[in-house]
This record gives structure tokens, sequence and C-alpha cells, in this order.
């Protein structure tokens, strides 16, 4: 593993694995997500185990600064794995932080400008929630919010997502400034 740090290419936020065959891309895929799974399913737990349940964004935003590929594939790993292991977990996954972390990875790796990939993952955050809210008929929000479509809960679930993915972004680029200087070491 440790030679495994040394030759991945961290430009910023770009990190690449091009130089690794497909057997190593596919086992970095898997370990982050069962990284993401053991993040999720701590949410059973109360108090600490939200915190760390929001911890499964990251691994996936990795993965898809990696590789779009590999993104993808830890993104359904992921649901797989929760559909065996914590079946209550899979549609707040799916909907909310998986769908953050892939589209928080895609933003930085093709977008490039932070405005562009907060609005992009604040909009795929609020499509999932309201997917939930009034599709699904899950009670995402808790009981007290209405499962039947109402605007002004809309416009708050999109500006909630608007921070919580700005706040994201940056805990993610400085991450991997962390991240960058152990591999340049």
């Amino acid at each position: 593993m440790r030679s495994f740090i040394k030759k991945v290419w961290v430009d910023k936020t770009n990190l690449s694995i091009d130089g690794y065959p497909k057997s190593m891309r596919l086992v970095v895929g898997g370990l982050l997500g069962s990284a993401a799974v053991i993040f999720q399913s701590a949410g059973v737990f109360t108090g600490i185990g939200f915190i760390l349940s929001m911890m499964s964004t990251g691994p996936l935003v990795l993965a898809s600064l990696m590789s779009l590929k590999i993104g993808v594939m830890t993104y359904f790993v992921s649901a797989f794995l929760l559909v065996m292991l914590q079946p209550s977990e899979l549609l707040v996954f799916l909907f909310t932080t998986g769908l953050l972390g892939l589209s928080l990875g895609i933003g930085l790796k093709y977008l490039k400008k932070s405005v562009l990939t907060v609005a992009f993952a604040a909009l795929n955050l609020t499509l999932g929630i309201s997917l939930l809210l009034y599709v699904i008929k899950f009670p995402i929000l808790g009981p007290s919010v209405s499962l039947r479509f109402d605007s002004v809960v809309l416009l708050g679930i999109f500006a909630f997502c608007l921070l919580y993915s700005w706040i994201w972004m940056k805990v993610s680029i400085s991450a991997f400034k962390v991240l960058q200087k152990i591999v340049s070491r």
C-alpha cells in the first residue's frame, strides 16, 4: 500500500492512478467502497454515529477524483454492500451522502471552478432529497416536513444543499492537500 501511495500523482485536486493495472484500480475502488459502507452504517448509532455517517461522502469524492469509472463503481459497490449489511441505510446513501460524494468528485475533476462544483453537487443533492421526499415518500427530513410538494421547503432544501456542498468541497480539498503532503514524502 505504501508503494501505491507513493506512485499516485496528486496535483491540487487531481488524483491519477493511470499507471496502475486495472486490478489495482478495482482494489482501491473496493476499499473506498468498504470505507463508505462502514461510515454509512455508523448511522444506526445516535450522536457520533450520525457524524460518522456523513463521512461516507469522503471515500466517494476520492474515488471519483481518481477516475469516473472508479467513482461510479465505488458508488454501486457501496450500495450492494449496504443491501447486505445495513439495508435501512441504502436509500439515504443512494440519494444523499453517496450522490453528494459522486457529484463533488465529478465537479472537482471536470468542472474545476468552485462555484460550478458547489452548484452541481447541490443540485444533485436537492434532486436526491426531493426524490426521497416527494416520489418515494421517504421522510428523510423527519416527521415535521410534509411529504406533499411545497416550493418553500424545496427552496430551503436547496439553500441547505448549497451550504452543505460548499462545506464538503472545502473539507475535501483540505483532505487532499493533506494527502498530497503524505504522498510527496
